[in-house]
C-alpha cells in the first residue's frame, strides 16, 4: 500500500536529516579526494610568499590510490551457470551504456566506501530497463538490517536543478519504497516547503526498493563500509607537512647566505646608510679595502626532507596495498620481468580480487532486477549467474601462451575452454574464433557452401564412389610403391 502524502513527507524528512549526518563525513573525504582540503600549519601573519608555498605543498595521492584499484575493475560479462553466453540481461547492461559507465560506480564506492544504482521500467519500453548510478552525496539508503539486508526499506534521491516553469534553482526529491517512487521539488529558498509532484509520482512495479548498494571491500560487522581514502587522511596530512618543509627550506635556506666584514657602509644624499648588499644567486660583491672579507653560511640539507616523503609514500602504499611502483616508490624497482612485477602487486591483486567479489554481487543483484523490470522472470529467478570480470594482473604473453598450452596438453583440457582465460579477450572475439574454427572443420572436410559456411560432409554410398575413396569421404592416396 502506497504512502499518503503527509507519510511521505515525515519519511523523507527523517531521511534527510540521515543525510544531513552522512554529508559531513562525506563532504571532508570530498575535500581530500580533490585536494582542497591542506593541514599545513603556518603562521598568523604571512607573506604572500608563504601563501604561495602552503598552495604549491600539496601533494594529493588520493586520486591516485582510487585510480590504481578502478582501473582493474572491469565487467565484461554476466553468464548464467554452466553457460559461455552471456545471459540476455546483458542486452540491458550494453543498453544502458554500463562499459563505460560502471567506473562511476566503483570510484565512488572506493571513495567513500558505498555507492548505489537505481533500476527501474524505462517508460514506453516494457522490454526495456533503466539504470542510473550515484554517489552516496546524492542517495541515502536506511536498511532494517544494515549488514545482512539486500533491498533497502527507504531511499532518497537529491539532485540540484534548474526548474523551466518557475525559472529558478530547485531542489529535486526522490523517494523510494518498495512499491511506490515520490517525487518533490524544494525552491532554492529555504523559507519554501516542498512541493509534492503527483504527476511524475507512481508505483514502480518491482516490489522491492529498487536501489542497489555497491560496498567496497573491508567493510566489517560493526563500523561498516570504508573508502581508500578516510584511512589515508593523516598520511595526506603528514606528506603535505613535509613538502611545505621541504619548500620552505629549498626557498630561504637552500641558497647560501654570504656575509662580509670590513666594508665601508655607503650613504645616500641624506646621510642615511644604505644596505651594504643584497644578495642574490646573480650577484657578485667586491670591496677595494684589503681589509674586506668575504664568507658563506652553509645551505640546509634537503635530504632529510625528501627521504621523509619517500618514507610516507611507503607507508601509504603499504597501508593501501598498493604496489611500490604506483606512488613512484621506484627504489630498486626497475628493469624487471613480468613474474618479478606480478610478485610485487600481489597484495594489490588479492585486495582487487576482495572487491572484485564485493562488487560483482552488486553487479549480479542490480543486473536480476532489471531483469525483472524488463519482464525476464527467468533472469530475476536465476540466482546461479556470475558476472565475468576483466584480467589485469601483470603477466607477459608468452607466460600465459605457455601456461594454457601445458594445461591443454598435459591435463587434456579441450583449448576451446582455454580461449576465455587469455588476457584481454572480449566475448566478441570469442565468436569470432568460434565461427572460425566451425569454418576450418567444415574446410577440412572438403564440403564448404557457396557462401563460405561450412556444410555438414555427406556420407559415401559406395556407389558412383572412387575405389581408392577413403571412409571419410575423402579420395585416398595410393600406396606407395615398394
Amino acid at each position: 500500500m502506497p504512502l499518503s502524502e503527509d507519510d511521505a513527507r515525515e519519511v523523507l524528512d527523517g531521511l534527510m536529516k540521515c543525510r544531513d549526518r552522512e554529508m559531513r563525513r562525506l563532504d571532508r573525504i570530498r575535500g581530500y579526494m580533490l585536494g582542497e582540503t591542506c593541514m599545513v600549519y603556518s603562521p598568523r601573519k604571512t607573506t604572500r610568499e608563504y601563501r604561495q608555498l602552503v598552495n604549491m605543498c600539496k601533494v594529493n595521492v588520493m586520486p591516485l590510490v582510487v585510480s590504481t584499484f578502478a582501473e582493474n575493475l572491469f565487467v565484461e560479462g554476466y553468464r548464467p551457470a554452466k553457460q559461455a553466453k552471456n545471459a540476455k540481461a546483458w542486452e540491458l547492461w550494453q543498453d544502458n551504456r554500463m562499459d563505460q559507465r560502471q567506473s562511476l560506480i566503483y570510484r565512488a564506492a572506493l571513495t567513500y566506501g558505498l555507492s548505489y544504482a537505481t533500476v527501474l521500467k524505462e517508460k514506453g519500453d516494457p522490454t526495456g530497463a533503466l539504470i542510473e548510478p550515484y554517489s552516496p552525496r546524492h542517495l541515502t539508503a536506511v536498511y532494517e538490517d544494515p549488514t545482512s539486508d539486500e533491498w533497502p526499506v527507504y531511499a532518497v534521491c537529491v539532485s540540484q536543478g534548474y526548474d523551466a516553469a518557475t525559472r529558478k534553482d530547485v531542489t529535486r526529491l526522490r523517494l523510494y519504497d518498495d512499491e511506490w517512487v515520490y517525487y518533490f521539488i524544494k525552491p532554492a529558498d529555504k523559507s519554501a516547503t516542498m512541493v509534492y509532484v503527483p504527476d511524475e509520482s507512481g508505483a514502480h512495479g518491482l516490489g522491492v526498493t529498487p536501489v542497489v548498494r555497491f560496498v567496497n571491500a573491508g567493510a566489517d560487522l560493526d563500523d561498516g563500509a570504508v573508502g581508500e581514502v578516510e584511512p589515508l587522511i593523516e598520511m595526506q596530512d603528514q606528506l603535505d607537512n613535509t613538502t611545505y618543509g621541504l619548500l620552505i627550506a629549498q626557498q630561504f635556506q637552500a641558497f647560501r647566505q654570504r656575509w662580509v666584514t670590513g666594508m665601508t657602509i655607503e650613504q645616500d644624499a641624506n646621510g642615511a646608510d644604505r644596505e651594504p648588499f643584497n644578495a642574490g644567486v646573480d650577484r657578485v660583491f667586491q670591496a677595494e679595502s684589503v681589509d674586506t672579507k668575504f664568507g658563506e653560511f652553509g645551505e640546509t640539507e634537503l635530504k632529510g626532507y625528501l627521504d621523509s616523503r619517500q618514507s610516507t609514500l611507503r607507508i601509504i602504499s603499504a597501508k593501501a596495498q598498493l604496489a611500490p611502483h604506483a606512488l613512484l616508490v621506484s627504489d630498486g624497482v626497475s628493469n624487471l620481468s613480468a613474474e618479478a612485477l606480478a610478485a610485487l602487486e600481489a597484495a594489490q591483486q588479492r585486495k582487487t580480487g576482495e572487491q572484485k567479489t564485493s562488487f560483482g554481487e552488486s553487479v549480479e543483484q542490480m543486473l536480476r532486477l532489471a531483469s525483472k523490470a524488463s519482464g525476464d522472470s527467468a533472469g530475476w529467478d536465476d540466482t546461479s549467474a556470475q558476472v565475468v570480470w576483466r584480467d589485469t594482473e601483470s603477466r607477459s604473453l608468452a607466460q600465459v601462451a605457455d601456461a594454457l598450452g601445458k594445461l591443454a596438453t598435459m591435463l587434456a583440457i579441450p583449448p576451446q575452454a582455454l580461449w576465455g582465460r587469455i588476457p584481454g579477450v572480449t566475448q566478441q572475439d570469442l565468436d569470432i574464433w568460434e565461427k572460425l574454427a566451425k569454418q576450418e572443420v567444415g574446410m577440412d572436410a572438403g564440403i564448404v557452401s557457396p557462401n563460405g559456411q561450412p556444410q555438414m560432409p555427406m556420407a559415401p554410398t559406395g556407389q558412383g564412389a572412387p575405389p581408392n575413396a577413403a571412409p571419410n569421404g575423402r579420395t585416398a592416396r595410393a600406396p606407395a610403391p615398394a
